[in-house]
């Protein structure tokens, strides 16, 4: 992957979930005109740099983001936080983020398990103000284990979401996902991303280390953005 250095400057902040103080990072583009609250994946913190080479393409796209720690995360563990745990703190962000940037119109989702933990929080109750779900690699199912229960709570999904998916991705055979999101209807986008896997490193006969591939996920967002969240 490649990416072209975009303007930084990352504010930090905090947020709680039940009385327990995370670490954020608010990155706040000049002529920004939408906020992504950005949930980072099992495997990874808010500062991998999947994490940061994303926000900075995006950042370049006119897209704000709100990252977040995860509880676990936030103290060094690997070992991710039982669900309810992770669902409030995706709730808590989306506030936080309201909050500090409320002026933008708000998208939220993340990277893998981030984006997974964003959806199951909207299919429990709405997120307020938010206008649409982007899923940066959605985890369908355990590699080498086809199938799609993780995607039953789709259906109570109100919102329009964006499935940025790699053709090589061990965690979401396409066979299973197209389907799924073609019942989604007109909630659902799909966009592949050739020769991709679950972190978006692509083979080289797809163009590996060529192709920016941040640059692309953060144009298939934004133009999803721009569809769901038209900013003035």
């Amino acid at each position: 992957m490649t990416h072209a250095d975009a303007p930084r400057g990352a504010e930090p902040l905090a947020l709680q979930v039940g009385g327990r103080a995370l670490s954020a990072l608010l990155e706040r583009p000049p002529r920004a005109r939408w906020l992504c609250v950005l949930a980072h994946g099992a495997g990874a913190d808010m500062r991998h740099a999947f994490m940061e080479g994303l926000a900075g393409a995006l950042a370049a796209e006119g897209v704000a983001t709100f990252r977040y720690q995860f509880p676990y995360a936030e103290v060094g563990s690997r070992r991710p936080d039982p669900r309810p745990l992770l669902v409030a703190t995706v709730r808590a962000a989306v506030a936080a983020a309201a909050a500090r940037a409320g002026d933008l119109p708000l998208l939220a989702g993340g990277k893998s398990m981030g984006g997974r933990m964003t959806s199951l929080a909207a299919a429990e109750a709405p997120l307020p103000d938010v206008r649409g779900i982007a899923f940066v690699g959605f985890p369908l199912h355990p590699a080498g284990r086809p199938g799609s229960e993780r995607a039953a709570h789709l259906a109570s999904v109100a919102l329009p979401m964006l499935f940025l998916q790699g053709t090589r991705d061990s965690l979401a055979d396409l066979t299973l996902l197209r389907p799924i999101c073609a019942a989604l209807g007109a909630r659902a986008t799909l966009v592949e991303f050739d020769g991709a896997d679950h972190g978006f490193h692509l083979a080289k006969s797809r163009g590996g280390g060529a192709r920016d591939v941040f640059a692309e996920l953060a144009r298939a967002l934004r133009a999803f953005a721009e569809r769901v969240a038209p900013a003035p």
